[in-house]
């Protein structure tokens, strides 16, 4: 989508993102014949982004899935830890899968000690990332808080609202 002119045979693009990634189309023209044009792909490497990571809830006896989503050239390798100790695949009852962008932790026979707090980390030869997943059973809560700072802005917002209307008057 977009268009790069150079005067000689090098283009230079500086401070390249991610998203220049792609097949560049390099044409070559002169009033003697009809252009050369040649095609060039272009691979911007970067570190791990961690683009999908949500809380999940599941009931004692059930499975439980926990995903992790993370963009990265080259691809990302995932580890799973709860608090302090890294997770292997087919100890305690679980399994990982990592596939491409995607990593899942999944509880076949899910019990209250699976309860809690789980961590992905995604990492490449550029860097590293991590998120925080939470695996929940029924009626829990979930969301770390946010309720109490979600009611807490709105009431700011309600008495912001009020001061102005009474300023108003």
């Amino acid at each position: 989508g977009q268009t790069f002119v150079s005067e000689d045979e090098y283009l230079e693009i500086t401070g390249i993102t991610r998203d220049q990634s792609g097949e560049y189309e390099c044409s070559a023209v002169n009033d003697v014949a009809v252009p050369d044009v040649r095609k060039v792909k272009v691979t911007v490497n970067y570190p791990p982004y961690i683009s999908n990571a949500k809380n999940t809830g599941a009931s004692v006896g059930q499975k439980g899935i926990l995903q992790c989503e993370a963009s990265a050239v080259p691809v990302a390798e995932f580890q799973w830890f709860k608090e302090d100790t890294r997770l292997a695949n087919g100890l305690e009852g679980v399994r990982i899968e990592s596939k491409g962008r995607l990593s899942t932790l999944t509880f076949f026979n899910v019990s209250e000690k699976d309860y809690g707090n789980y961590t992905c980390v995604a990492t490449n030869k550029l860097g590293n990332t991590n998120a925080s997943i939470i695996l929940y059973g029924p009626g829990a809560v979930h969301d770390g808080g946010n309720a109490a700072s979600r009611v807490a802005a709105g009431l700011c917002l309600w008495a912001t609202l009020l001061a102005r209307l009474l300023l108003d008057f």
